[in-house]
């Protein structure tokens, strides 16, 4: 059994934020040869499953950069935490910075997830961040974090490098980014690629090849473990430098391109 791990940003999703019929077919195609389809995405499991694309398929879905794991029958799996003490300290940090928080909960994005905020304005995004009320969220009863995001408009990136540099080594987390302009904080437990090597082991598979999609920083961790990584024509070139195969862009239906093509694995 093949394992065929999927991003969804940039990778699986077009730049309208959709699936093509042609990767539908393509995923109904590899399912169909007994092959385990994952979706293994960034996105908090709300806003993966509120694609149309997804409602129709069956499949396990890892959300969160592996922070929470649902089998193909949406039973929740595994989920690994950011405890409220590490939280604390690392919020602190990226409001000095002054950068914009996003915190990812077992109650939701606060004070959103990344997705709503792609078209939003720099004004838009600041006041977002500068009204929001952050000691709400500790308020929450039966509160679990699972991710934090530092967000920073494009025109700010140097910022990026100092967010990294003031947490490299302080705390157990993991730290990828899924675009040039945020840093994704987890635990160290999360992590794309741990998250297939768990799930095997979890579900008692055995994986013949691992093979892993991506455009994102935050892909590199599933490149690590994949027998084959591809990477988009979208991803920068750091993504690029660490795949095997370079398909087509996300707007050219590089996923399906790469299956029936560069990978023949529908021949």
């Amino acid at each position: 059994m093949k394992c065929i791990s999927i991003d969804l940003d940039g990778t699986l999703l077009n730049s309208e934020h959709q699936i093509t019929e042609e990767s539908v077919n393509v995923l109904t195609e590899l399912q169909a040869r007994g092959h385990c389809l994952i979706l293994n995405t960034g996105r908090a499991y709300a806003d993966v499953i509120k694609l149309d694309a997804v409602k129709k398929m069956k499949m396990p879905i890892f959300c969160v950069n592996g922070s929470v794991l649902f089998s193909e029958e949406k039973e929740l799996l595994f989920e690994a935490t950011l405890s409220i003490d590490v939280y604390k300290e690392i919020f602190s940090i990226l409001n000095k910075l002054e950068v914009g928080i996003l915190v990812y909960t077992n109650h939701g994005g606060l004070p959103s997830t990344l997705p709503p905020l792609h078209n939003k304005s720099k004004q838009e995004l600041d006041h977002l961040f500068h009204e929001f009320n952050y000691d709400e969220i500790l308020k929450i009863e039966d509160l679990k974090i699972y991710k934090l995001i530092a967000l920073v408009h494009p025109d700010q990136l140097e910022k990026i490098d100092e967010v990294k540099k003031a947490l490299a080594g302080k705390f157990p987390i993991s730290m990828a980014s899924s675009h040039p302009n945020n840093v994704e904080i987890t635990s160290d437990a999360a992590h794309k690629g741990k998250a297939l090597l768990r799930y095997q082991d979890m579900m008692h598979l055995h994986f013949e090849e691992i093979i892993a999609f991506g455009d994102g920083g935050n892909d590199i961790a599933q490149f690590e473990v994949a027998t084959t990584a591809v990477a988009m024509a979208n991803a920068p070139m750091q993504v690029q430098q660490a795949a095997d195969v370079i398909t087509k862009s996300n707007d050219q239906n590089g996923f399906a391109y790469a299956v029936r093509h560069l990978l023949g694995l529908l021949d």
